[in-house]
């Protein structure tokens, strides 16, 4: 994974434009590696192929007398600032070169305050519309072109989706790694392994194990029923402890169940009485092995059962514990048992979630309140790369929206209320019998096929009190406006929702062409490489400005969920209005990116996509900045309640 701002991997300047002759710079070089405790020890890059022509580099770093670990460079950014891809097994939090030089920091105003974190924390510059020593990210959210350092030996990760912290992950509403200062309203969240997961669950068996004094096998029993609460547990236990174990399953004055061969012993299952081996739990109810064997498989396999496995003896509530499925059930069966396991543990307890991406088998905690979810968006990245919302598990990172906003928005997309909104503006009811009624000629008499009532289309009365009117009504009344107007809100509300829809529904089919324009990007990559003589490094910033497009595309996308229920003021105006400026920002960039290359204009090209690549990260930093704040400051107005 690639290490984002602010923990960034800093060399000693070098002199050198090629990436091979920078790489060589770094071969030998000492560093000094500072760990999540604090302290730091020293390690030296070796194994530099200078032979090789790629943009990833082959390099080995010795750290501690550990193994040599393999490290993959990326690419120069900035002038100085370099950046590494890390395997998960690395145990690193930061990597510093002590002799690196501080950048200079230039201020561009509010969207480049703050200072460094670890030294490592720069501001936007106007040089060619580069980026600064900081190791600019334009975007929070990472890709396998811009995930950040993930340390999965503690359970951390480095969220790119904010200011990192170490051995934590950050989100908020607020873009990070973008030279500014770190926004409130942030949560901090850790990935977690099925290994760690396990090791959670073995501490808090160990810990009411000692304090009540039980056999481990029953401290675990009694967790999972009371959904790992530990402290509600224990103060159960203290005021009945008989009780509790009863409605737990336990029965602790029984022998430890083990295999064991009775002869003369008749199974009351299969009637089998030859002399085996048989299995009684605490409760003494005992049946032979192969019996107990089939019965735990299908709980297990066929019903997905795992912490709640009673007695096969009817009406008997003692618990399966884990010791006794190792004895008796197959090994597949026993690897199946211990991931449901782990998935009751998470799913019990409402801090964590599990990784949504298929095949993953992450999960996140994050300490997020749901009462706190109409002002922050608990945007959360996993050690596989999957971005999802913690707090309503929406795939990717649905920033400015908040996840109630999310919720209705979705809903309404999905179901089928705009239909009734249609139904509203092109029908209208029998004032008899009010059914929907569409008008099919130009005839103002209307006669309800239901119930047979006559009425006039254009005032809605009983078309007997029209006398010589015929087919042309010229009556004015109190109730016909009133249902001319209720239609023209119909029509109004149904114009305003496809307007927001539309664009929402726009950005959604461009985020997907983009993929398209992230292939054609890489072709043109390379011709741009043998037109001229940029390198592969120097070519980065097409991708950087295709990443970044995706990126801010989504932003906008949920900008208009959000905007559709917001009321009309002057808020939503200087909402709507940064909005409007990244719209067209995007845009820009957008086309810039679908010219055809000229040899003669590949200087030009760069030149302009790298300022406008920086210009549109600015401008939805902006955005997300001032709706942050509108957040937490309560300005902002909705037309319904947006409380979970």
């Amino acid at each position: 994974m690639i290490l984002t701002d602010p923990l960034l991997y800093r060399f000693p300047r070098v002199s050198a434009v090629s990436s091979n002759r920078f790489l060589m710079k770094l071969n030998n070089e000492t560093v000094t590696i500072e760990l999540k405790n604090g302290t730091t020890v020293s390690g030296t890059i070796t194994g530099v192929d200078p032979s090789m022509n790629t943009h990833l580099k082959k390099v080995k770093m010795t750290v501690r007398g550990r193994e040599p670990q393999a490290l993959d460079s990326l690419a120069i950014r900035g002038n100085n600032v370099r950046y590494f891809i890390l395997p998960d097994s690395l145990p690193l939090d930061t990597l510093l070169i002590d002799d690196a030089p501080k950048p200079k920091k230039k201020r561009d105003g509010a969207a480049a305050r703050g200072g460094a974190r670890g030294g490592a924390r720069g501001d936007l510059t106007s040089e060619a519309g580069s980026v600064s020593d900081s190791g600019f990210s334009p975007f929070g959210t990472s890709t396998p072109a811009s995930t950040s350092l993930a340390n999965h030996n503690n359970g951390g990760t480095s969220s790119s989706l904010s200011a990192a912290a170490k051995g934590k992950g950050r989100a908020s509403l607020g873009v990070g790694g973008m030279g500014g200062e770190e926004l409130y309203g942030q949560v901090e969240y850790r990935v977690l392994s099925l290994e760690q997961l396990e090791e959670e669950q073995r501490r808090n068996i160990a810990y009411v194990e000692d304090m009540l004094k039980l056999k481990p096998e029953s401290a675990a029993v009694l967790l999972r029923y009371f959904a790992w609460k530990k402290e509600k547990l224990v103060e159960t236990y203290m005021e009945d402890a008989e009780g509790t174990l009863a409605r737990a399953g336990i029965h602790e004055g029984g022998a430890q169940p083990r295999l064991k061969r009775v002869r003369g012993f008749t199974c009351e299952v299969c009637y089998n009485d030859e002399t085996q081996e048989t299995l009684a739990l605490s409760c003494d109810h005992r049946y032979c092995k192969d019996c107990y064997s089939q019965y735990l498989t299908s709980k297990i396999m066929d019903e997905s059962e795992s912490r709640r496995i009673e007695c096969m003896a009817k009406d008997c509530n003692v618990i399966v514990d884990e010791r006794t499925v190792e004895l008796v059930v197959e090994p597949n069966v026993l690897q199946r048992y211990r991931t449901l396991l782990n998935r009751t543990y998470v799913d019990d307890n409402p801090r964590m979630r599990w990784c949504p991406a298929p095949n993953c088998e992450y999960a996140i905690h994050c300490a997020v309140a749901m009462r706190s979810l109409d002002v922050i968006v608990p945007t959360v990245q996993c050690a596989c790369g999957h971005v999802f919302c913690f707090g309503c598990s929406l795939d990717g990172d649905h920033r400015p929206c908040c996840c109630p906003i999310v919720k209705r928005w979705l809903q309404k997309c999905k179901d089928d209320s705009e239909t009734s909104n249609w139904i509203s503006a092109n029908t209208k009811e029998c004032t008899k019998c009010h059914s929907t009624i569409e008008k099919n000629g130009g005839c103002n008499h209307m006669t309800c096929k239901k119930c047979k009532w006559e009425f006039c289309w254009v005032c809605m009365g009983p078309w007997s009190e029209h006398g010589t009117a015929w087919y042309n009504c010229s009556r004015y009344e109190e109730k016909a406006d009133t249902s001319k107007d209720a239609q023209s809100k119909s029509r109004a509300q149904l114009e305003r929702y496809l307007h927001y829809y539309n664009r929402f529904a726009n950005h959604e089919q461009s985020i997907k062409l983009e993929a398209d324009l992230y292939a054609r990007t890489e072709k043109k990559m390379d011709e741009l490489q043998e037109q001229s003589t940029l390198s592969w490094i120097e070519v980065q910033f097409l991708a950087k400005a295709v990443e970044t497009l995706g990126r801010v595309r989504t932003v906008l996308k949920w900008t208009y969920a959000m905007a559709f229920y917001l009321e009309k003021n002057n808020q939503t105006q200087m909402f709507e209005d940064n909005q409007n400026d990244l719209e067209q920002a995007v845009e820009s960039l957008s086309e810039l990116l679908e010219r055809p290359l000229e040899e003669d204009k590949i200087a030009e090209l760069r030149q302009q996509t790298t300022d406008k690549t920086v210009y549109v990260a600015k401008r939805c930093k902006i955005l997300l900045d001032d709706t942050l704040r509108g957040y937490e400051e309560d300005r902002w107005i909705w037309q319904e309640p947006i409380r979970l």
